[in-house]
């Protein structure tokens, strides 16, 4: 079993990967089906122990109840084409002392395409949205970013894509290419580095959101597709306030003076989503890359390293459950993974799409 494993983790260096072991069934891990048939699902939070709402990509967002109930909690009017459409869901800090939803959705005008964060009253099995909290987030057919997520610090971090203009990453007066910063009613918060809802600049499409109570804040990041010639270099970063990642001046890992490095990319196409922390292990739902990273992280005097690297659920031929979206811890410790085969480029299977539940228990 070592010597296969030792040759999976040689084969994934060659192929651009770094050293990173393919984990097709990972020890002391429990898979079951949480929910089933759903429709290209982006982003899943728990109001209850039991219940959860997840959105659709096409502008639904459901209500599920385990053991399978479910029900239609609210439709939005979205534009879903390509990468765009209804995207994530957050819920207020507070919950349920105050029942907010936040959603974000992209929407196609006579103006041009856009991202809006609305906010969303919660009445048990609906939803009627309050309130619209941004507004006019430069958006595309791809490139629409979508990750909303409380912090610990009660503000509301959005992730905002290029909107297929690269160069809209560098303009801090555009909210495109950026991680945002709001109040839970959508005002500014006075520690901002801009005086605006920008917290940092320079991204091409980041997906995913995670904090860490030692390790600080960080955004996933799909590398470029084309771009100048360039591909890959999918990013994992570390994210401080007032701070520019490169996108597009440069991709992967540079040491230039003006830029932030990532902790950890990737040569060869691996495009991350969805995060979430469980200890000090960082879960990353990916999507052509069709695995379950686990990454896990050390303090190194101020910086944050990553000091193993494993790929559950994945082989040379592909993943055991296709393209992954999101990935959650749910109120009962396990991780709740949603896969994203029907979004048009993935290999649908039977069920398809569906929220895993998986328990994972550690040697000690």
């Amino acid at each position: 079993m070592k010597k296969m494993l030792w040759v999976m983790v040689v084969l994934y260096g060659v192929l651009g990967y770094g050293e990173e072991a393919l984990v097709f069934e990972p020890e002391g891990v429990d898979v079951e089906i949480w929910a089933s048939q759903l429709v290209v699902p982006w982003s899943l939070v728990f109001v209850s122990r039991n219940t959860a709402l997840v959105s659709e990509r096409g502008g639904r967002i459901l209500v599920l109840e385990e053991g399978g109930k479910r029900g239609i909690y609210l439709t939005l009017p979205v534009y879903a084409e390509g990468e765009a459409g209804l995207l994530g869901l957050a819920l207020h800090p507070q919950f349920p002392a105050k029942p907010y939803v936040y959603a974000l959705y992209t929407y196609r005008t006579d103006e041009g395409i856009f991202d809006r964060v609305v906010r969303i009253r919660h009445e048990g099995q609906t939803g009627v949205v309050e309130r619209v909290i941004i507004d006019k987030i430069p958006a595309a057919r791809f490139h629409a970013g979508g990750r909303i997520a409380f912090g610990p610090d009660g503000k509301l971090y959005i992730t905002t894509g290029d909107a297929l203009k690269p160069t809209l990453a560098q303009e801090k007066d555009s909210l495109a290419g950026k991680i945002l910063r709001l109040n839970e009613d959508g005002t500014l918060p006075q520690d901002n580095p801009w005086g605006t809802a920008v917290w940092s600049i320079g991204h091409r499409n980041p997906q995913g959101l995670a904090w860490h109570p030692v390790f600080g804040m960080f955004a996933s990041e799909h590398g470029p597709s084309g771009e100048k010639g360039w591909y890959g270099h999918d990013e994992i970063n570390r994210i401080h306030a007032g701070k520019n990642y490169g996108w597009p001046e440069v991709r992967g890992a540079p040491n230039h003076p003006l830029y932030v490095d990532p902790i950890i990319f990737w040569e060869k196409a691996t495009p991350p989503s969805g995060m979430t922390f469980l200890g000090d292990d960082l879960f990353v739902a990916t999507l052509r890359s069709e695995a379950l990273l686990r990454l896990t992280l050390q303090k190194k005097g101020t910086e944050v390293v990553v000091v193993a690297r494993e790929r559950w659920f994945a082989s040379p031929q592909g993943g055991k459950y296709g393209r992954l979206r999101d990935v959650v811890v749910g109120p009962d410790g396990a991780l709740y993974v949603l896969t994203s085969n029907r979004d048009g480029r993935g290999r649908p299977k039977e069920g398809d799409d569906k929220i895993l539940r998986i328990q994972w228990k550690r040697r000690k």
